[in-house]
């Protein structure tokens, strides 16, 4: 990667450093996971990607670990380095859109939120997430799974530039074309390799309608209603992604329809044969509320703890031991497939792209007593149904280690990410994230 160019940045304004007992810096610490609780030595508010690299050659100097922020939503906080300092990308925010080249210009720090509400006016998106505040970035970088998977592929599928900071502060560009194995490394291989200030999109035209449908059933005696919602999923047109939820003895059915809601509606029919639920709603919603239906505004007061799982394939015992899920424990299944797995596997980091379905089990609650019984709850149930996985999508890891790292790339995908990780970032600067660690460890940072 020596032929990487760029410009040195050692500067940054003493106005963008937020240090603790100065206003907005408590605030800005604080992410979706209200289980982190850590105290940065610094927090750097960058503007632009020079203030990034000045961030980064601060943090250097200076000995002291790098956390990225954009929206916060890692569910152990990598974001906050306690006594570190935290690279606050979230005053760049803005997107650009040119409607007649369909492609959207993403700062770093921006949320999903802004890049819909960007593009929706032209009745274009791009796959994004199901929560409005995630930030692009981190969702993009692990892989980037929504509603428009199954038609246009993932975010990082749709990704036609970055422009990154390395850790020694050069300011590079990665596209097909140019530092192609780096573009090849950003597309899942997460924030091991510097950090990406900007993102150019490709967009499609999906109008700005959306249809929900959804069938409550008990849990107890749902599974006939699940094996026939599996098989239905696994012919439907890619306009709909089927998802499913086990939580406090239900078990809701359905699908979300990105287009023409009367087409989804024609599709809904398909669903009269799980059987009789105890209830059912059909809502037609824009494309702009589908996005941020998921929000809360409790979210970032909520403890957390999540374990996932990708399945091949959902068999009979898979969904017997989903339907005895712990009541406290919420169970979602969401459908992959279609533009998804059109991506040839060896085009990306990201891997796995014979998944039929991620499994997230999510347990959250307020009192901090609570965390331990929590925690182990929600390892059992995902525990039970690890057999029938064969990986892991790496946005949804939690505390698990090098362990977790290789359950989300194979063998293959890691061996190249490292040897990236060993050109791009040899000291491990980059290692509050799902970590890629360099070849000679030795180098690492304490």
């Amino acid at each position: 990667m020596a032929s990487m160019g760029g410009q040195r940045m050692t500067t940054i304004a003493n106005t963008g450093i937020l240090r603790p007992g100065e206003v907005g810096y408590d605030e800005a610490r604080q992410v979706w996971n209200a289980m982190v609780d850590r105290r940065p030595a610094m927090i750097a508010r960058c503007r632009e990607s020079k203030d990034v690299a000045a961030a980064i050659s601060l943090a250097r100097r200076e000995g002291l670990e790098i956390g990225v922020r954009c929206g916060g939503h890692s569910v152990v906080g990598h974001a906050v380095p306690e006594g570190g300092l935290m690279v606050d990308l979230r005053p760049m925010g803005g997107v650009r859109v040119d409607p007649e080249r369909r492609r959207a210009w993403v700062q770093g720090g921006a949320p999903l939120a802004a890049l819909d509400a960007a593009t929706q006016p032209y009745g274009l998106a791009t796959t994004a997430g199901n929560v409005s505040h995630t930030g692009v970035g981190g969702l993009t970088l692990g892989g980037g799974m929504g509603w428009l998977a199954r038609q246009h592929g993932l975010s990082c599928d749709n990704v036609v530039s970055f422009e990154l900071v390395t850790a020694t502060g050069d300011v590079v560009r990665a596209s097909a074309e140019e530092n192609a194995e780096l573009f090849w490394g950003l597309r899942g291989g997460g924030g091991n390799f510097g950090v990406v200030t900007e993102f150019e999109f490709r967009l499609h035209h999906t109008g700005t309608q959306a249809l929900s449908v959804e069938l409550d059933f008990p849990a107890a005696k749902a599974a006939p209603a699940v094996t026939r919602w599996r098989d239905l999923s696994a012919t439907a047109p890619r306009s709909a992604t089927y998802a499913s939820t086990v939580l406090d003895g239900v078990t809701t059915l359905g699908f979300v329809w990105v287009g023409d809601p009367a087409d989804g509606r024609e599709h809904a029919r398909a669903l009269e044969s799980l059987g009789r639920p105890l209830d059912r709603r059909v809502v037609e919603l824009s494309y702009l509320d589908l996005q941020r239906r998921e929000d809360s505004i409790k979210g970032h007061a909520l403890r957390r703890y999540w374990k996932g799982h990708y399945f091949p394939e959902l068999p009979d015992a898979a969904i017997d031991a989903l339907l005895m899920h712990d009541p406290s424990v919420g169970a979602s299944l969401q459908a992959h497939g279609g533009a998804i797995a059109d991506v040839p596997d060896e085009a990306t980091a990201f891997g796995h792209r014979d998944t039929a379905f991620e499994y997230v089990g999510a347990a959250r609650w307020t009192d901090p007593a609570e965390d331990e019984g929590r925690i182990a709850t929600a390892r059992e149930c995902a525990t039970r149904l690890e057999r029938y996985s064969s990986g892991v999508y790496v946005n949804v890891l939690g505390d698990d280690g090098m362990a977790g790292v290789r359950r989300a790339y194979p063998a293959e995908k890691l061996a190249r990410l490292t040897a990236l990780k060993d050109a791009l970032d040899p000291d491990n600067i980059f290692h509050l994230n799902q970590n890629i660690p360099p070849t000679d460890t030795s180098r690492q940072p304490c």
